[in-house]
């Protein structure tokens, strides 16, 4: 089947399909996608947030091996199917050792130290084992060799647990931003293209507006007049983003409403807005969709910098410009990787989507 015959979705969609880095970078941000939605199912330290800290062992190297000693808490909440989306509630104590050994019903362990000097010994009961008939159950089920793949962070947590579950920020705030800029940067592009006048003479003077404005500036205004949250830097960066949606929708719009298919739409009585979003908006979304791949990068990245400047997701949520904020000082300490790690990531996920978006901008130039 030949061009001619071809559908333009079926074109665009074969030109994409050639492109390497193209599928490439589109089969590493749904696997993130898919590690994001999971993480509390993948990570290793699947309490919320991953937030269980060993301060013995904290700042150590990538595939540090350990053994932890697991001590039950009293009063265990419930687990329930939320919790493999959400993360667990902490049911036990966690204590770094360097070695133990069992005398009767009792288990007397070394906590782990840097310094020989500092090395504590301490004995726990089998009393202290809620749950345990004998101090054998206990050495063999709550005592585990641990390795800690890519180390851990200044607060002894595992650095890879973090980084999986920081990644739903990132995910989360390319989505929610995009989204947000669409629909906003949708509605005022075409009504401006759509009426001209007035009305696209004042809706350019506020896009021009916001546009003179440094991005980071106008996210830091906006998140300080909502507050300092989660959801509050989703809102302010997708409100700091629909201008570029709103100045390519409004060009489209007005290369198109003189055509003879939205012509043959006004002499059949169509309405205004039936005409905008039924006839003009689908003819011309290519252009909107590359620049949507071009904008979830622009999110990842200035919500890494807010994350860095305090201002993003706040602790103890973990993100990955919040670990990069925690560890920055570390690059000329000896230890870069606690920093490195979370940049080269992001610089990945950054990347892919760029090459996703150079790639779609070349399977919808359907002149080739």
């Amino acid at each position: 089947m030949n061009n001619t015959t071809q559908s333009l979705t079926a074109i665009a969609l074969h030109k994409f399909k050639k492109n390497f880095w193209g599928v490439f970078s589109f089969g590493f941000i749904l696997i993130l996608l898919f590690i994001s939605i999971f993480a509390y199912v993948l990570a290793p330290d699947n309490s919320e947030n991953a937030n269980q800290m060993h301060l013995s062992i904290h700042s150590k190297p990538p595939g540090f091996t350990v053994n932890i000693l697991s001590i039950p808490l009293d009063g265990i909440p419930e687990k329930s199917f939320s919790n493999y989306f959400l993360g667990f509630p902490n049911t036990v104590t966690e204590v770094a050792i360097e070695s133990y050994k069992i005398i009767g019903n009792t288990i007397e362990y070394v906590e782990y130290s840097d310094e020989p000097s500092l090395k504590i010994v301490k004995q726990l009961d089998l009393d202290a084992f809620s749950g345990k008939e004998s101090i054998a159950s206990v050495e063999q089920d709550l005592i585990k060799n641990r390795t800690f793949y890519l180390g851990t962070d200044k607060y002894g947590r595992d650095l890879l647990s973090r980084m999986l579950i920081g990644s739903r920020v990132s995910i989360s705030i390319g989505i929610v931003a995009v989204l947000i800029s669409l629909i906003v940067g949708i509605f005022f592009g075409a009504i401006g293209g759509y009426f001209g006048g007035k009305v696209d003479a004042l809706i350019m003077w506020l896009v021009n507006i916001i546009w003179s404005i440094p991005t980071l500036l106008l996210v830091i205004a906006i998140t300080l007049a909502l507050g300092k949250g989660f959801w509050q830097v989703f809102v302010a960066v997708g409100l700091t983003m629909w201008v570029e949606v709103a100045r390519v929708v409004r060009g489209q719009v007005i290369s198109v409403k003189e055509m003879q298919y939205v012509t043959a739409a006004r002499a059949l009585g169509f309405g205004d807005f039936r005409i905008i979003f039924n006839h003009i908006l689908p003819n011309i979304m290519a252009p909107v969709i590359v620049i949507s791949a071009a904008n979830f990068a622009s999110a990842i990245l200035v919500e890494s910098g807010l994350s860095f400047l305090g201002l993003g997701a706040q602790p103890p949520i973990p993100s990955w410009g919040s670990i990069i904020k925690d560890h920055y000082s570390y690059i000329i300490l000896g230890k870069p990787y606690l920093a490195m790690v979370p940049g080269v990531a992001i610089m990945m996920l950054t990347l892919a989507f760029m090459m996703m978006g150079n790639a779609l901008r070349d399977a919808l130039d359907v002149k080739d």
